[in-house]
């Protein structure tokens, strides 16, 4: 696989202290298998889907105890150069959290947030590359920030990547995309109460494809994870937002069932 351009989604990965949990519980709604923990990288496992990588879940760190993890998806963004684009973060009002950091022949990283507090990463692809997997059952397909600042999400993410942005002519909401060489890569959507309630922070929402959003919700339900709106349907797929049981939201989308005109686009 080609190395991603800069900005383009590429990977996703969890930090759970039940690790046991969240295996049990992501291979019943999105069909995931795992691979051997990584003692050398702090017990990192990979998820499969079809043996093919699709995201990763890591336990807490050493001494930090587990009801202070705050489980949570965190997306990674493609970079060519790591540590250049943690000075555009930090020079466009971001703070980095972590990194620049190599994690031996695989890349290197960084975690950041944008000055909304949406938390990110960034990837400089080694061996590791990212997604081998995309836009099918069980895999990554989109994602989106969401965030009671769009401005600051508008201002922040096309200064930092080549980033071109288009909005969603609707009326209804305020929703933008960022596209990377005309390919739309990320979605921005200005949050009010239905989306974000006060105590949630402002994040980055995965999707992963299903083949039936409405089985997926219930799986997620029956095993102790939440649904926070949805089942619903769109021209991209019927969506629902849902929890895991350890905290974690993501989105759950089957690109196979798609109502209505698909919306028009203009330059921002």
């Amino acid at each position: 696989m080609a190395v991603l351009p800069d900005g383009t989604p590429c990977w996703a990965d969890a930090m759970f202290a039940d690790m046991a949990g969240a295996k049990a519980f992501y291979g019943d709604v999105l069909g995931w298998t795992f691979g051997e923990s990584s003692s050398e990288y702090g017990n990192y496992t990979q998820a499969y889907s079809d043996g093919k990588a699709v995201a990763a879940i890591v336990p807490p760190m050493p001494g930090q105890p587990g009801e202070e993890v705050h489980s949570a998806w965190c997306l990674y963004l493609a970079s060519s150069d790591a540590a250049t684009t943690a000075e555009k973060i930090r020079g466009n009002g971001g703070e980095v959290m972590m990194g620049p950091m190599a994690v031996g022949e695989f890349g290197s990283m960084v975690i950041a947030k944008d000055p909304g507090g949406v938390v990110f990463g960034v990837w400089q692809a080694g061996t590791h590359e990212g997604f081998e997997k995309q836009g099918a059952s069980g895999a990554y397909t989109w994602a989106e920030v969401i965030t009671r600042e769009p401005a600051a999400a508008d201002g922040f993410f096309p200064a930092v990547f080549p980033y071109d942005v288009k909005r969603m002519d609707t009326g209804q909401v305020d929703y933008k995309i960022f596209h990377v060489r005309e390919r739309p890569v990320l979605g921005r959507m200005k949050a009010g109460p239905d989306e974000l309630p006060p105590q949630a922070p402002n994040y980055i929402s995965v999707y992963f494809a299903v083949d039936d959003c409405d089985a997926a919700v219930a799986k997620v339900t029956e095993r102790g994870g939440k649904l926070y709106y949805g089942p619903m349907d769109s021209p991209f797929g019927r969506f629902a937002a849902v929890g895991d049981p350890q905290g974690a939201a993501f989105g759950v989308i089957d690109l196979g069932t798609a109502v209505g005109d698909m919306p028009v686009m203009v330059a921002d």
